[in-house]
């Protein structure tokens, strides 16, 4: 499977082959159809609304403004509606190079002596209190925003605001510092008219028509006097606080085609890419993940090739009596080092779980890495990561089942359960809390009724099936073989110091992991709730890869450690100090939520805390599994290589 996905990706950069869903599409002028199935006619698309201050996005509806009701709204995927996405039809539609000025798409009337059109203008002006941005798309791109921000370069936002307010002290908020004539005090400005420019590549090799390479769009306001045939004049068009009466608020918009002979289809996204300055960011990120790296792997050298290496040939060396008794270090704690481990169901639950997300999270990333999970695949990342955790539930099984038979339990019908619903179950629960606060609030987010039941059967019908039948073959296989026998008396653990008491080790343990991953996590933090695009999967990928090797040469120093202190306790120990990387990632995010976010609102505040404890549930399962294999790993291989009478 994995060569067919490497061979499509090589073959991505041959002449007509392209991903799935995004195949580029031809235009041409009516009257001028030379390309068979060539379009005319380019129709606009609109998404939710959301904003930085608060967490709730609302659909394009919600608004009042105006819609289009006679087409039907595009198919959305699971991760499109687990993100809220609702793409639907607009009035907005244009034919291909003919230029259009200031038309009219609706007016809508409100009288605020009505209650229901009061409520609509109400919703309205806490939109703009709140700085809601529009999200438009065209031929499956974002219609960009772009303004000039500092030393000269451009910023080009996928979004644009749907108006701002002046305070009663006359300070502009927000979109309102762009135009100095938005200067009435305790007003709302509505961006009533919009001005498009699209900008198109005609391929003349190819003889395959016209492409559109960007839209842009500036967002203006205008008093629009006459509505019945505007001509976009007049000064903005503002709507006093506390005003009352009937009020009228007219659309329209502006459309103009420019050629553009640089921008080619394939690269049509990178003006959007470029303007986020972060790239030079993230190698600083790598090149100091790099040097962690690079000194955790000389610390484990150190210990593997020199110390351990000593260690071992000095005890296999002990012939006598007398030699052995005098056993020390590592080697004395040979007969309880794979005792089983206390709460061992909850363990091996853990790490089944663990394994679950593991392999997940790596096959995403390898997917987005070659390009299928790009930007332009709306909801391909939610989509893919949520099939494969459903599919991948039989080796969460076998991974389970296996450590707890080699732990020596035998509730497996327990173990099989709790590994099928534990983690999943609080997963859930969690999410479905925060789905009933986004229902009351009316937000766009709230994953609609169906789709709870056909995740709900993703889960019971495949997931849970596939989980016995991975912990069926586990429990059907021998317990693993340890290296050396467990003495049936525990031997007692001599008094310890404080760095190799379990906290301490467990709270260092996870500095160095987080050290890795906080400057990536803080982009990943911006895409979800500040809306921003995340488009470097490779740098992604590629820390990934750092954080696993963090992560385990942390723990197996720290379990050596502890180990020479007599301490053989290291199963619990290793998944914790691997696993405590989450509560760093936990602090982080109260942080980013305090320093850089201007989130309002309880129930915004709920949902951001809530989602934020799934995203650490699943990142400590995630840490601590690696931790322990690690551990695993190195504890089987030491003893190995040592003879024990």
């Amino acid at each position: 499977m994995l060569l067919w996905l490497l061979g499509a990706a090589l073959l991505a950069r041959a002449a007509g082959f392209y991903l799935p869903g995004l195949a580029p599409v031809s235009f041409c002028e009516p009257g001028k159809e030379l390309v068979p199935g060539c379009k005319l006619t380019i129709e606009l698309f609109v998404n939710r609304l959301d904003s930085v201050e608060s967490v709730l996005p609302y659909e394009y509806t919600a608004f009042d403004f105006c819609s289009e009701k006679k087409m039907k709204r595009p198919s959305e995927n699971l991760g499109q509606v687990l993100f809220g996405e609702r793409i639907e039809p607009s009035p907005y539609k244009f034919d291909f190079k003919k230029r259009a000025e200031c038309k009219s798409v609706c007016t809508r009337t409100y009288d605020t002596t009505n209650p229901s059109d009061k409520a609509k203008l109400d919703f309205l002006k806490k939109g703009m209190l709140l700085n809601y941005q529009h999200h438009w798309i065209v031929d499956n791109m974002p219609v960009t925003w772009c303004y000039d921000v500092e030393d000269g370069q451009k910023f080009c936002n996928p979004g644009f605001p749907i108006g701002c307010y002046v305070t009663e002290g006359g300070r502009p908020k927000d979109a309102c510092v762009v135009n100095s004539n938005f200067n009435e005090k305790d007003a709302f400005y509505i961006f009533n008219h919009v001005d498009i420019t699209i900008h198109y590549h005609v391929v003349e090799h190819e003889q395959l028509g016209a492409r559109l390479v960007a839209a842009k769009i500036e967002p203006k306001s205008y008093e629009n006097p006459n509505d019945d045939s505007p001509d976009c004049s007049g000064g903005p068009k503002f709507l006093k606080n506390k005003y009352t009466g009937v009020f009228k608020i007219p659309y329209t918009y502006s459309v103009n085609f420019v050629e553009d002979k640089n921008i080619r289809w394939a690269s049509r996204w990178d003006y959007i890419l470029e303007s986020m300055p972060h790239t030079n960011i993230q190698w600083f990120s790598i090149m100091n993940s790099l040097v962690i790296v690079l000194f955790l792997s000389g610390m484990v050298a150190m210990i593997m090739l020199r110390t351990l290496h000593k260690d071992i040939a000095r005890y296999n060396q002990m012939d006598s009596v007398e030699d052995a008794q005098e056993e020390f270090g590592w080697k004395l704690v040979h007969g309880d080092v794979f005792r089983p481990p206390r709460k061992g169901m909850v363990l091996s639950v853990f790490l089944g779980s663990g394994t679950q997300i593991f392999i997940m999270t790596f096959v995403t990333l390898f997917f987005a890495c070659l390009g299928f999970l790009s930007p332009a695949n709306r909801g391909g990342l939610m989509t893919c990561a949520v099939v494969l955790w459903v599919l991948l539930g039989t080796p969460a099984g076998y991974v389970a089942a296996r450590l707890y038979k080699s732990f020596g339990g035998e509730k497996w019908k327990t173990n099989v359960l709790l590994t099928a619903f534990l983690c999943p179950g609080v997963v859930f629960a969690d999410f479905f809390v925060m789905n009933l606060i986004l229902w009351g609030e009316g937000s766009s987010a709230a994953m609609p009724f169906g789709t709870l039941v056909a995740i709900l059967a993703l889960w019971f019908c495949i997931s849970v099936p596939l989980t016995f039948i991975g912990a069926y073959f586990g429990f059907k296989k021998a317990g693993i073989e340890h290296p050396v026998r467990t003495n049936q008396i525990p031997r007692q653990i001599p008094e310890q110091s404080f760095y190799t008491k379990p906290f301490p080790g467990i709270v260092m343990g996870g500095i160095l992991p987080f050290g890795c991953i906080f400057i990536q996590l803080f982009f990943i933090l911006n895409s979800i709730w500040s809306h921003q695009m995340y488009y470097m999967f490779g740098f992604l990928f590629l820390v990934f890869i750092i954080l696993v090797i963090t992560c385990s040469e942390a723990t197996i120093l720290l379990c050596y450690f502890h180990l020479c202190a007599e301490d053989y306790h290291w199963q619990w120990r290793s998944f914790l100090t691997s696993g405590f990387t989450a509560v760093y990632f936990l602090v982080y995010a109260i942080h980013y939520f305090f320093s850089k976010l201007q989130i309002t609102g309880l129930a915004s505040t709920i949902l951001y805390f809530g989602y934020t404890m799934i995203m650490a549930l699943i990142f400590f399962l995630f840490t601590g599994t690696i931790g322990f294999f690690a551990c695993f790993w190195f504890v089987t291989k030491i003893y190995s290589v040592v003879k024990v009478d």
